[in-house]
């Protein structure tokens, strides 16, 4: 039987980037067809909440009041970036496993994000957490997390030492 690491490179994750787009979509399902648009259900008093919302724009709802045109430069950007990583994700070794964790799950959200901007023409977003409800950082999903996740494993593999395989010098 062929190696499917070998074959594949590192698109085995790939598997893991399926997983977050199911996700994903489940919670948006759930959450669109249990609340009313901005409705809240608080999970912890002052601090987090669930509250279902529509964002047309990018990440804090930049360019959301612009006339639509925003939607499929958006989305093309989606799609751009989501090939780049899956091209660098092939390109990976096998040691590299931390970086395809790192891609597999920011490809996986900008999948998920991606299907609600071309199918529905926003993005759906239902976590909201906040201080005391007079600090409110912008609701977002699922996706979002595993990007911001994703980007922060990368931003951390830049700065782990890299092994030499030099021998030690007496």
């Amino acid at each position: 039987m062929p190696d499917m690491a070998g074959r594949f490179g590192r698109l085995a994750w790939l598997w893991l980037s399926v997983l977050v787009v199911v996700l994903d979509q489940a919670t948006k399902w759930y959450f669109e067809n249990t609340l009313e648009l901005y409705q809240q259900i608080v999970v912890i008093p002052n601090y987090f909440s669930w509250t279902l919302a529509y964002n047309t724009g990018a990440a804090f709802s930049f360019l959301a009041d612009s006339s639509g045109w925003q939607r499929w430069l958006f989305a093309l950007i989606a799609i751009v970036v989501s090939v780049a990583l899956m091209v660098w994700l092939k390109r990976l070794g096998r040691a590299d496993t931390w970086l395809a964790i790192a891609l597999a799950l920011v490809l996986g959200g900008a999948i998920g994000n991606l299907y609600d901007r071309i199918v529905l023409g926003h993005v759906i977003d239902f976590i909201a957490v906040h201080w005391h409800y007079e600090y409110r950082f912008p609701a977002f999903n699922l996706a979002d997390s595993a990007i911001t996740v994703g980007a922060i494993m990368l931003a951390l593999d830049m700065f782990k030492g890299k092994k030499t395989g030099e021998a030690a010098h007496g």
